[in-house]
């Protein structure tokens, strides 16, 4: 039934409403500035009127090369509101892979922070771009305060198009729509147990899934965000105390580094973190615990908005020990409160068991899942068949409910929180020509959690060294992609020629309980 009080759901409210509800409150301080959410509604405003004015068409791609910043925040909410879709690039990649992803995203105007410059070199010269500081805010200036007129027609239109790499080598664009954003921004600020008199830590990098929805999640709770460029560790432990830090985001390797650092200590205020990308490890947890930290493990992809399930302990795991705490912190849990249905489930697509025993393939469906990818009707078929996302990640149901992830389907590498296409690597490394062979498989990584080692066969008649072929890489592909490894010798086949990697990973993980980190 068609109702005419219904009313589309989108982010879009969200700024809407906080520049009321919070309105003297502050909503983001960067550096020496801070901005209340009365005005910080004005400046998402003027920014959504400023890029209508200057010709921004319904639907339009608007990319950003930015680190983490008040415009790229604001971005979240200016470009949604102006009807055009948000495309927030990694800012590792080199310089081709970001004309590869912007010539995909077909995006008609680029900002950019001026540290990253460089990596606007191979964008085409007609392209317009927008220097984030002076040249930004006369951008800005030349928009209105006054409330936009809606161009939203149905919840399920594109706000922003994140690219992941894909199993192909070629990245994919995972298109979010308007409910997904608003659903999923509400139950991670209620999950995160985010509040208006919550501070944000943006330790996370805002193209990481959109901030795993926490962009969007500081208007629906009314909290304050506190922009960094980069998670130094220094700075962290500076901004953790003289701002109040409540709450901040991070994958293990950062959170790592944060506590074997020299300035780590035990804060006087509790911090809850999320963390995801990887299960934190027993040592892990007990390093955050003895420093105040309030770890929260999430798990999810980016084609489902980042966080998809949150790891829900029991109120009996207080009286565990350590360890089997630990054990139990290590799963990927329960879907989060709006993200819909989680099954672990054979090739025939039938569950398996829930005794933490039977493996199978974890797929969703629910409300929290990317509209498909942009310009790829296969590769969207072949993640939706059957009615389920297939996830590619291999786990277990536990009785209680709660799945594990025990191994990957895809050829997929996540090292330090960034995923990683082994096809595109083994391209790289083909490239070089003293190769004649190569695989490249996810390996642990105390560190990273995992990181792609190369093995190689050269052509005969030819050498090179491990270092050779690395550089080599590095010069091709983003620097966190190459391997740090090179095997060479001969690779394992089947009768018919096909290499098995699955038998190099089986050597490296020998031992281990898991073939993920």
């Amino acid at each position: 039934m068609i109702v005419p009080w219904r009313q589309e759901l989108s982010p879009n409210h969200l700024i809407e409403r906080a520049g009321t509800a919070f309105a003297t409150r502050v909503a983001v301080t960067d550096g020496p500035v801070s901005v209340t959410w009365a005005d910080w509604r004005a400046r998402a405003r003027r920014f959504a009127s400023a890029l209508r004015r200057t010709g921004l068409e319904r639907g339009e791609r608007v990319a950003f090369c930015a680190l983490n910043s008040e415009p790229l925040l604001l971005a979240h909410f200016a470009v949604p509101l102006a009807g055009g879709v948000l495309v927030a690039l990694n800012t590792r990649l080199l310089a081709a892979e970001v004309a590869a992803i912007v010539d995909h995203a077909g995006a008609g105007r680029v900002f950019f922070s001026p540290e990253l410059e460089a990596q606007l070199a191979e964008l085409p010269a007609s392209l317009p771009r927008i220097r984030l500081g002076e040249e930004f805010e006369s951008f800005l200036a030349g928009g209105s305060d006054a409330p936009l007129e809606s161009w939203l027609e149905d919840e399920y239109d594109a706000c922003a198009i994140d690219y992941t790499s894909g199993t192909t080598g070629q990245p994919k664009g995972v298109v979010y729509h308007h409910r997904g954003a608003l659903l999923n921004a509400v139950a991670l600020a209620l999950e995160n147990r985010l509040r208006a008199d919550s501070a944000m830590l943006w330790t996370l990098p805002m193209f990481h899934c959109n901030g795993w929805s926490h962009t969007w999640a500081m208007a629906a709770s009314g909290c304050r965000s506190v922009c960094i460029p980069r998670p130094d560790p220094g700075p962290v432990w500076r901004l953790l105390e003289e701002e109040g830090i409540t709450h901040l985001n991070a994958a293990p390797t950062v959170l790592i580094a944060l506590v074997n650092h020299p300035a780590a200590h035990r804060l006087s205020h509790r911090v809850r973190v999320c963390i995801g990308g990887a299960p934190p490890s027993p040592t892990l947890i007990a390093q955050m615990e003895a420093l105040n930290f309030d770890l929260a493990h999430l798990y999810g992809l980016t084609e489902t908005y980042g966080p998809f399930s949150i790891n829900v302990p029991p109120p009996a795991a207080a009286e565990w020990t350590p360890e089997r705490r630990a054990a139990y912190r290590a799963r990927q849990g329960v879907p989060h409160v709006l993200a819909g249905e989680v099954q672990v489930v054979d090739d025939q697509m039938g569950e398996v068991p829930a005794d933490g025993v039977a493996m199978g393939e974890v797929v969703m469906r629910g409300n929290t899942l990317m509209k498909g990818y942009f310009r790829d009707p296969e590769a969207t078929s072949e993640a939706f068949r059957g009615g389920w996302f297939h996830s590619g990640d291999l786990g277990v149901r536990h009785p209680d409910g709660s799945i594990e992830l025990r191994d990957r389907a895809k050829d997929i590498v996540i090292s330090g929180g960034e995923n990683i296409s082994t096809i595109e690597v083994e391209q790289a490394v083909m490239s070089h020509p003293a190769v004649l062979e190569a695989a490249v498989v996810a390996v642990p990584d105390e560190r990273w959690g995992e990181r792609p080692k190369a093995f190689v066969t050269l052509r005969p008649g030819h050498s090179a060294t491990a270092e050779e072929i690395i550089e080599h890489v590095r010069s091709r592909l983003a620097h966190f992609k190459a391997p740090r490894e090179v095997e060479f010798g001969e690779l394992p086949k089947t009768s018919t020629g096909k290499i098995q990697k699955f038998l190099l990973r089986e050597r490296e993980w020998a031992g281990m309980e898991r073939r993920i980190q």
